[in-house]
């Protein structure tokens, strides 16, 4: 049986052209680490949330469903980008309930060069990160040097 996805990524970074999102994918680290390696998982939708405040957020998500998409992923650099997206929760709370769907917050692990900097301030520990995006803080820090 084949896994289908979607992932949004944040409007600041609208150009990325996902290597690093589908490199997680591949070795099944980072968000994608809830996806046993023996388990096919496909990407059927790739898009930006619309910029702040993500206006893509009310219609992405129905074009990746039509796609089979069973979950959805908002990439990392919602959470890694300064500052982190503070919509994070509201977007992930409408997608759920809207499109019945279940939303993952996290797609590569989180660099290292970003979670040094970022696990000092206050901003990640008021937003609850490691509740937020929990896969993204069990990765080794081998596995986030990695990904800088």
């Amino acid at each position: 049986m084949m896994k289908k996805i979607g992932i949004i990524i944040c409007g600041r970074y609208q150009n990325c052209g996902g290597g690093k999102c589908f490199r997680a994918l591949r070795e099944r680290v980072g968000g994608f680490s809830i996806y046993p390696a023996e388990e096919q998982v496909e990407v059927v939708g790739y898009s930006y949330c619309g910029g702040c405040p993500g206006g893509n957020i009310e219609y992405v998500p129905e074009e990746m469903i039509k796609n089979g998409a069973q979950a959805i992923h908002l990439a990392t650099g919602f959470v890694v980008g300064y500052p982190p997206c503070p919509s994070i929760e509201n977007f992930k709370e409408f997608i759920e309930v809207h499109y019945n769907i279940p939303v993952i917050v996290g797609t590569h692990p989180i660099p290292m060069k970003y979670f040094s900097d970022h696990e000092k301030m206050s901003f990640w520990a008021n937003m609850n990160m490691k509740e937020i995006a929990p896969e993204l803080f069990e990765d080794a820090e081998v596995t986030m040097k990695n990904y800088d």
